[in-house]
């Protein structure tokens, strides 16, 4: 290797269902990282990734993989009732963590992972992605350069038809929404409400309609559903200035600036004195680079390993997130009734993260607390005598066919 040639960091990437092919793909294309393996244990899901990445090492047990000391890095990209587990794992290995939101399924679970990324000086980041598109920040810098005025409100509507899953429409994409309204308004969130329908189980909401209210009084309506006929990726934010419509599903134009609103002549003395106008103005679409958000995802993520910095997608707006979503889990058991959002537990008056001392309780094997914050999720199994663990990983009994594990990596790794 050249002297001049920066060090890769080596990484393993832990799942390889839905999102783990985007992260494994991005992970080869990005110079700042060395590919050492995928842990996966799904035979169907393991013969895709040999087609599509012949020569990769695989393996079914992460606790031997995460011994291998030029593993620096994980990627986990499984379901999120199996977060808890394995990114403690992974940093008790005294591995950096990259894992797919949300962070844990309880702000509980959250305070523990960053007391222990902490101690052992690790990074841990949550995959909050759209934080690093082009067009959202494209918006947060219209809305942080006074070019859209004082931001009145947000609707959002993000429907698909699918992707069903256990936890419910609301864990699977709120934290979407979630993050690009922290990520433009950087205020709290201060009152959440939610209703929603529950179609083929009685228990898994599959469509959900929230009320968002922030400090300032700026409130987001968002819906959420798998069960509609086309996908729509679509927010629009009302400002006094100007309009925004973001059409993340739009093949070109995903981000368009109306000159349109509402203004007063000239302040009104009473409502019958009211003199309003209809502005209606030219329609921009600036332009927008092409970039991968994924890509620059794990850009920060090595950025962050090297640097000591903290990334954009950091473990405090994880947490912050989780206790929004426990806020919204609370409502949607209300049937709407709205309820206030806590303050995050990792915010110090600085406004710097710090650990937060807890309730003396430890989550369980889920990292859910048996008390206190409530389940999104059932609970996980277990995996015993090496059969497969509901992480979609192996506990042990990995076929070896007769080379130790150091030789198997010397012959097959790059």
């Amino acid at each position: 290797m050249s002297a001049n040639r920066p060090q890769r960091i080596g990484i393993v990437v832990a799942g390889y269902g839905y999102w783990g092919p985007n992260v494994v793909r991005n992970v080869i294309e990005r110079p700042e990282f060395k590919l050492m393996g995928v842990c996966e244990r799904d035979e169907e899901r393991v013969s895709s990734l040999r087609r599509r990445h012949p020569g990769i090492w695989v393996d079914r047990d992460l606790d031997i993989t995460l011994t291998d000391p030029r593993v620096e890095a994980v990627a986990i990209a499984t379901p999120p009732s199996t977060h808890y587990e394995l990114v403690t794992r992974a940093l008790e290995a005294g591995k950096h963590v990259l894992v797919e939101k949300p962070l844990a399924t309880s702000s509980q679970a959250c305070v523990e992972l960053i007391r222990l990324a902490a101690q052992h000086q690790l990074v841990l980041m949550p995959g909050h992605t759209f934080v690093y598109s082009p067009s959202v920040n494209k918006i947060r810098e219209l809305i942080h350069g006074d070019v859209l005025g004082e931001v009145f409100f947000i609707t959002s509507s993000r429907m698909n038809l699918g992707k069903f899953q256990r936890d419910g429409v609301v864990l699977d994409l709120a934290p979407h929404d979630l993050s690009i309204l922290l990520h433009w308004l950087e205020e709290p969130l201060v009152r959440v409400a939610a209703s929603g329908r529950s179609v083929f189980h009685s228990e898994v909401p599959d469509t959900a309609f929230m009320t968002l209210t922030f400090a300032s009084g700026t409130q987001a309506n968002v819906q959420l559903s798998w069960l509609a006929p086309r996908k729509v990726r679509q927010m629009v934010i009302v400002g006094s200035r100007r309009m925004v419509q973001y059409e993340d599903s739009s093949s070109d134009e995903t981000v368009r600036v109306y000159d349109r609103g509402l203004d007063f002549d000239e302040p009104p003395s009473n409502f019958g004195e009211y003199n309003l106008t209809y502005r209606t103005g030219d329609m921009v679409a600036p332009r927008i680079d092409a970039v991968e958000p994924l890509a620059l995802e794990l850009q920060d993520f090595a950025s962050a390993i090297k640097t000591g910095a903290e990334p954009r997608s950091s473990a405090r707006l994880g947490v912050t997130i989780v206790v929004a979503l426990e806020a919204l889990a609370e409502s949607l058991r209300q049937e709407g009734r709205p309820v206030t959002v806590p303050p995050i537990p990792l915010v110090g008056s600085n406004g710097r993260l710090r650990v937060a001392e807890g309730n003396g309780k430890r989550p369980s094997a889920d990292g859910v607390l048996s008390a206190g914050s409530e389940r999104f999720v059932r609970g996980i199994g277990s995996a015993n005598g090496g059969a497969p663990g509901a992480d979609g990983l192996v506990a042990g009994g990995t076929e070896r066919n007769g080379e130790s594990r150091a030789q198997e990596l010397d012959r097959r790794r790059p």
